[in-house]
C-alpha cells in the first residue's frame, strides 16, 4: 500500500498544478444518475475515436487503460511469459520492475550512458522479451538519445515506449517509428490536469493492439471519466498548450533559481526538475514538515541521492524554494550537500 502524506503543496507526483480542462469539469457538472448507476461502454469507443484523431490514426490502433501504467502492465501480460526478460535503461519508471516481478519475468535494468543515451548495445545483449524505454525519462527528465530504430530492427520483442511527458518536451502528438513490434503509451494525467480520471492510452499496429485487448477486459474507464476526457480533448487542446507552455517557463524558471543558490539540478524536458543532493530523503522530510512534499530517491544511477521537484505556479515554487533552503539549513551540520555534476 502506498501512503501518500498530506501537505500544503504536493510536488511529489508529476501531476499537472495548473488546474483541469473545463470542458471536463463541465461534464461533471452535467452529469445526470444514470453516470453513476450504469456500466461504462466496455472499450471506450468514444474515447478511442477522438484519442485517433488527436494522433492520426484509426481508432483500432489505440487502447486505453485505467493510466499509462494500466496499458503497460497489459502489454506486458501479453507479450511475456513467466521466465522472460524485461529490460529497461535504469533508472527510470519505478513500476517497471515490480510489473517484471508480478509477472514472475527478470527484470534486467542496464545504466544508461554517461552522456544519457539509452544504452543500445547492451539493451540487445540482454536478449528482452519486453523492453521498456521513457522519453522524457521518468525520473531524470531528459529526453535520452539513441538509435531506436536499431532496437527495433535488431529486437525480438515488444518495445515500448512510454511518452508520458512528451507533450512537455514539445511533442504534442505522437511521433514515432511505425514498426509492428512498437507500443508508444500516453496519460491524460499530466499534460490535461486530470490524474484523478486515471487515463492511459497506447497507440500501436493492428495486431499489438488486438494482442492486449485480449488481456485488457472491459470497463476500464468510468462514464463520467470517458466523456470528460473525450470533451477535453476536442474542446480544450489549445487550453493544453497553453498550460504545458506555463509549465515549461516554471521549469526553467525552477532550474535557473536552484542553478543560482549553488545546485546542480539535471536538465529536463518534462514537467519536473531532479536535482541531486545528498541526504534527499532527510531533506523531503524537512521539507513536508514546512508543508511542501517533493519526492525522494536514494542512491539513482548516475545521480546518487536526489530530490524530484513538480513545477507549478511561481507561488508554489517560491514556496518549494524557501522549504528547500529551511530544509538544508538546518540538516547542515549533519548532511553535506553534493553538488553533483550533470
Amino acid at each position: 500500500m502506498i501512503e501518500r502524506p498530506n501537505a500544503v503543496i504536493d510536488l511529489g507526483d508529476n501531476t499537472s498544478r495548473f488546474g483541469t480542462p473545463p470542458a471536463a469539469l463541465r461534464v461533471f457538472a452535467d452529469a445526470g444518475p444514470g453516470d453513476a448507476s450504469e456500466y461504462p461502454a466496455p472499450d471506450a469507443g468514444a474515447l478511442r475515436a477522438a484519442l485517433a484523431e488527436v494522433h492520426g490514426v484509426p481508432p483500432a490502433r489505440v487502447v486505453t487503460g485505467c493510466g499509462s501504467d494500466d496499458v503497460i502492465e497489459c502489454a506486458i501480460r501479453a507479450f511475456a511469459r513467466e521466465g522472460e526478460r524485461l529490460a529497461f535503461a535504469a533508472p527510470t519508471f519505478s513500476m517497471i520492475p515490480e510489473f517484471a516481478r508480478n509477472q514472475r519475468m527478470e527484470a534486467v535494468p542496464v545504466p544508461f550512458l554517461p552522456d544519457g543515451a539509452w544504452p543500445v548495445d547492451t539493451l540487445l545483449a540482454a536478449r528482452p522479451h519486453v523492453l521498456y524505454l521513457c522519453a522524457p525519462n521518468n525520473p531524470t527528465g531528459h529526453v535520452p538519445g539513441g538509435d531506436l530504430e536499431r532496437l527495433l530492427a535488431c529486437g525480438a520483442g515488444l518495445v515500448i515506449l512510454d511518452q508520458a511527458y512528451a507533450e512537455f518536451a514539445g511533442r504534442m502528438r505522437i511521433e514515432a517509428p511505425e514498426h509492428p513490434r512498437l507500443l508508444v503509451t500516453r496519460t491524460l494525467s499530466k499534460a490535461y490536469g486530470l490524474a484523478g480520471l486515471r487515463i492511459g492510452y497506447g497507440v500501436a499496429s493492428e495486431a499489438v493492439i488486438g494482442r492486449i485487448g485480449r488481456v485488457r477486459g472491459p470497463y476500464r474507464i468510468g462514464r463520467l471519466a470517458e466523456r470528460a476526457a473525450v470533451a477535453a480533448l476536442r474542446e480544450d487542446h489549445g487550453w493544453a498548450h497553453a498550460h504545458v507552455a506555463l509549465a515549461r517557463a516554471a521549469r526553467a524558471a525552477l532550474s535557473a533559481a536552484l542553478e543560482a543558490a549553488g545546485f546542480r539540478p539535471h536538465a529536463s524536458e518534462a514537467n519536473f526538475v531532479l536535482l541531486p543532493l545528498a541526504g534527499a530523503a532527510a531533506v523531503a522530510r524537512r521539507m513536508l514538515a514546512l508543508g511542501v512534499r517533493v519526492r525522494a530517491f536514494t542512491g539513482l544511477p548516475g545521480s546518487g541521492d536526489a530530490l524530484r521537484i513538480t513545477v507549478g505556479p511561481p507561488p508554489e515554487m517560491d514556496a518549494a524554494l524557501r522549504a528547500l533552503a529551511a530544509a538544508t539549513g538546518e540538516a547542515a551540520d549533519a548532511v553535506a550537500l553534493r553538488r553533483a555534476d550533470r
